[in-house]
């Protein structure tokens, strides 16, 4: 039986998620396609398959939400079909086509004609349907997933979950919509504030004269040369006070809509000449929680908007500051809502790789023992396919985030979930933004380069120390205390680093975990904390919130004085 939150019970099947997807770049066209589609699952390629059903979108196949609520295997083809008729006076000269995102390869079809094919689980993409348009469109996509059967990227998804390895998520998991646009329009922008002058660059992908409206003042440029404008007098940004500016640029008859903050990530030495992470020119302690975005009524997917941010609304409410998403792209709306509400991200890239060995990814846990990723083999990164993969992804994903205040950190790889070459994967993020700390390889396997030394601690007790390539030393994963809820989860297998029986016994072990280890080793040095976890999933029942997010464990004004930490001095 699947668990419901109280958003996956209230849920309109014509009403499906109705925001805008992209608040960066917002225009007036908009036609939502969520809610039914048509969908068969086959064993073959063959492109008339017999409908079985409705699947609500964009909710996985696998969810309770999308109506079907059943796994797709590795050879088998999930089909989507829907006719679309436009609004009269929709198409202003060209018809765009958008998917938020499709695990895995998903190959569509318009009026019967070959659209394209996407490879790629976690990150937007689009076409121009234009030429393909009649009085009714049908809509045909196909969809395969091999999850954790070959090297794809996948996350924590497994086909047979279990502990800390959850639920695959299979097809169209975020909005699909369409856009009208003018023969002339922009394709993208890309904003940078520069905090140490008080202007911002911006970057539109497009042709011809731009007018940008900043401040209440009209600036003229050309469209594919970075410009950089003044803001006026500055008031930056921070989770504190999450100030943004509105923006508006037009070209020829196209407008957008569009929002960025003035804010600065670096890594100094402080007074006494500890690197640390500094915000604004000023040290700041990053004070983490870790956040996986599954949901037990719609998994990769949250059942409203209003979900999509209750859970960062209670990661303040509890304390945190940073919110560390774990091995997962979400849709822009959830960092929309992290830069309006004032939280900071570190972004992990999502880990993909054959199988992994249990002593590669494990033993140094126990060891302390760091392998170099040049050895493809010991890290299921023998298939070079993979590895070119691996990296046209990573580097789109950075563009895509680019924009979004929030990002504080790129995270590239997880304790060496099909890690390699951490360094030229480093140096292709950095071709694209230098803006930003980098964390190459969390929890272990540390090729001594990027920004920080980042550490897991989960069963010895943590001991701060100095790190010898003179990096910002941050704990990147700690706690895993798990205390199960009954009423909130039935399954009776719990995993957690450790397990208590009543609240009060995870309340106090809290406690003496940030008394005994975490306060005493910032005055140190420590300069950031991520803590496992914010909500419960599946078997890993150690979030502080239940995975219906009907409880919390702790009292948001309890923990908030468990885990408060003081403001660093400069």
């Amino acid at each position: 039986m699947h668990m419901l939150t109280k958003w996956g019970e209230s849920l309109d099947i014509e009403n499906v998620l109705p925001e805008y997807p992209r608040p960066q770049l917002v225009r007036g066209s908009y036609l939502n396609l969520n809610g039914a589609w048509e969908y068969a699952v086959t064993g073959d390629k063959d492109t008339s398959p017999e409908f079985e059903g409705e699947i609500i979108v964009p909710f996985a196949i696998e969810s309770a939400l999308s109506g079907v609520g059943r796994a797709l295997g590795a050879d088998e083809y999930l089909w989507y079909r829907r006719d679309i008729v436009f609004p009269d006076n929709f198409n202003k000269g060209r018809v765009i086509l958008h998917f938020g995102a499709v695990d895995h390869t998903a190959r569509i079809w318009v009026n019967g004609e070959d659209v394209g094919t996407h490879m790629g689980g976690y990150l937007a993409f689009s076409y121009d349907i234009t030429d393909f348009l009649s009085d009714v469109n049908t809509i045909l996509i196909r969809v395969n997933d091999d999850t954790d059967k070959t090297w794809r990227a996948r996350g924590k998804q497994k086909l047979k979950p279990g502990k800390l390895w959850h639920s695959a998520v299979s097809g169209i998991w975020q909005t699909v919509w369409c856009e009208s646009v003018p023969m002339n329009y922009i394709k993208d922008i890309f904003i940078a504030p520069v905090f140490d002058e008080g202007c911002v660059d911006i970057l539109v992908d497009g042709y011809g004269d731009c007018v940008a409206t900043l401040c209440g003042e009209e600036f003229e440029f050309a469209a594919g040369e970075k410009t950089r404008l003044p803001v006026g007098e500055m008031h930056p940004w921070s989770p504190e006070d999450p100030f943004l500016y509105e923006l508006s640029v037009s070209l020829d008859e196209d407008q957008i809509q569009s929002y960025f903050a003035m804010r600065k990530f670096s890594v100094e030495k402080d007074s006494r000449g500890i690197k640390r992470l500094f915000l604004n020119n000023h040290p700041y302690y990053h004070n983490g929680v870790l956040d996986q975005g599954y949901w037990p009524d719609g998994l990769y997917t949250a059942p409203s908007d209003e979900a999509l941010y209750y859970d960062i609304l209670k990661a303040k409410e509890l304390g945190f500051n940073m919110i560390r998403k774990h091995v997962k792209v979400e849709p822009m709306r959830w960092y929309y809502h992290c830069d309006r509400l004032g939280m900071l991200v570190w972004q992990d890239m999502p880990n993909g790789g054959d199988r992994y060995s249990p002593t590669v990814v494990t033993a140094p846990l126990l060891t302390g023992v760091h392998a170099k990723d040049s050895s493809y083999w010991r890290f299921g990164r023998r298939d070079e396919r993979g590895r070119i993969a691996f990296t046209r992804e990573l580097r789109d994903m950075v563009t895509q985030l680019y924009n979004c205040p929030c990002v504080a950190m790129w995270v590239l790889f997880n304790e060496g979930w099909g890690q390699f070459d951490a360094q030229y994967n480093m140096d292709e993020v950095l071709k694209i933004d230098t803006s930003r700390p980098i964390d190459h390889a969390s929890g272990w396997h540390d090729q001594g380069i990027g920004d920080v030394k980042s550490q897991h601690i989960y069963y010895d007790e943590y001991q701060y120390k100095n790190d010898k390539h003179d990096r910002v030393v941050v704990v990147s994963e700690f706690g895993g205390y798990a205390c199960n809820l009954p009423e909130n989860y039935a399954d009776g297998k719990i995993f957690g680093y450790k397990k208590f029986t009543s609240i009060g016994d995870l309340r106090s072990a809290i406690l003496l975990l940030y008394d005994g280890q975490i306060r005493p080793s910032v005055r140190l040095g420590l300069s950031a904390t991520v803590y496992s976890q914010l909500v419960d999933v599946e078997q890993e029942q150690s979030g502080i919130i239940s995975y219906d997010r009907r409880q919390l464990k702790i009292e948001p004004e309890v923990f908030e004085k468990i885990i408060r930490i003081a403001p660093l001095r400069d």
